[in-house]
């Protein structure tokens, strides 16, 4: 069956044209999917940063919501215009990692969207062993944003975040208000470190109070804050070396750093600090069935305020623009590629 289909075949250059779709085979399920979400990792792809590993031409897409169309032999539980989103890990099963229970960082993962084919397509085949449920009642837009905020529930749970703890939030972008909003929900008292005028409003609108780097003294503030102890939690999601500093510098004796944001290059680190003050460092990669349906569950009662951390929602044709306009910054905090036969003229 022919449907639309957007390729990314080098820098900066992104297609959308016919694509045919096989069936679904033994253990599979075609997917209609609605809305498609485009995340920093998409950026990176789209700038050719990640040419090594992403094999061109490719469909990318990872962030998404839809509903089963198709289900192929042998699939049990699943209905045609079940609302499903997809967890896009895909394990050996054999590797060590896999061996001593951690499937989600195989050391050979298959990460659907990256290293094989993504939602960004009108039809497409996964298996069935992804899919994860979606409230009937949850908005579809909504629940596009389920897979980053799985990521968020697995960075707190990482850090081990308790009710009363401070916590500091360093980069306000999707990423950093997700884990804010779910570390909040957690108990935690929440600060978020962000450069932005644009996301430090959108931290206000939300509740979050959002201190600017350049013009605040972040570690004053939260010594202020913690009566001189530090926070007991800092996560760096910004990406930027100053932003490890920032997230080192602010933590108390004993604090942990959770370490969200992927960064290129090596950075400097004062391991006096972490000496001084026995820090702990932990690193936080995806997520499980677990973070997903608990992720599932914040976005469908509103603890997570999905809607609002939609920026503007685009035709699939139109990918290319609409990573552009990402790339551009400004007010835009999230994307959302529209996957309907409305929002790409119809064509099949």
């Amino acid at each position: 069956m022919s449907s639309i289909a957007v390729s990314y075949s080098g820098a900066r250059t992104l297609t959308a044209g016919p694509a045919d779709t096989a069936p679904p085979g033994p253990g599979e399920v075609e997917i209609e999917p609605a809305y498609v979400g485009i995340c920093g990792t998409d950026l990176h792809i789209f700038h050719g940063d990640m040419d090594a590993r992403v094999k061109a031409p490719a469909v990318l897409g990872h962030e998404m919501s839809g509903r089963v169309l198709r289900v192929g032999p042998g699939v049990e539980g699943w209905q045609p215009g079940d609302p499903v989103t997809v967890m896009p890990l895909r394990w050996d099963g054999t590797c060590p990692a896999c061996r001593r229970g951690h499937q989600h960082v195989c050391q050979n993962l298959d990460f659907i969207g990256i290293d094989s084919p993504g939602a960004m397509q009108q039809r497409w085949v996964v298996p069935a062993g992804t899919l994860v449920a979606l409230p009937s009642g949850l908005p579809l837009e909504q629940a596009a944003l389920v897979e980053p905020t799985a990521v968020a529930v697995h960075d707190v749970a990482r850090a081990q975040v308790a009710a009363g703890e401070r916590v500091v939030v360093v980069g306000g972008g999707p990423v950093g208000i997700l884990i804010a909003l779910v570390a909040r929900a957690a108990g935690a008292e929440v600060r978020v470190v962000e450069l932005s005028p644009s996301r430090r409003r959108m931290a206000g609108q939300l509740g979050l109070a959002a201190w600017d780097p350049a013009a605040d003294d972040i570690v004053g503030l939260v010594s202020a804050w913690t009566a001189d102890a530090g926070a007991d939690v800092a996560f760096e999601v910004s990406g930027a070396a100053a932003g490890v500093t920032t997230a080192v510098d602010v933590l108390a004796v004993r604090g942990r750093l959770c370490q969200v944001a992927i960064h290129p290059a090596p950075r400097e680190v004062s391991l006096h600090r972490f000496f001084w003050r026995e820090i702990t460092l932990v690193g936080a990669r995806l997520y499980d069935r677990g973070d997903f349906e608990r992720a599932v569950a914040l976005v469908a009662d509103g603890t997570v305020p999905a809607g609002a951390l939609i920026s503007s929602v685009v035709p699939l044709a139109e990918a290319a623009a609409a990573f552009e306009a990402l790339e551009a910054g400004g007010d835009v905090m999230k994307i959302l590629l529209d996957c309907s036969d409305a929002a790409t003229g119809g064509a099949r």
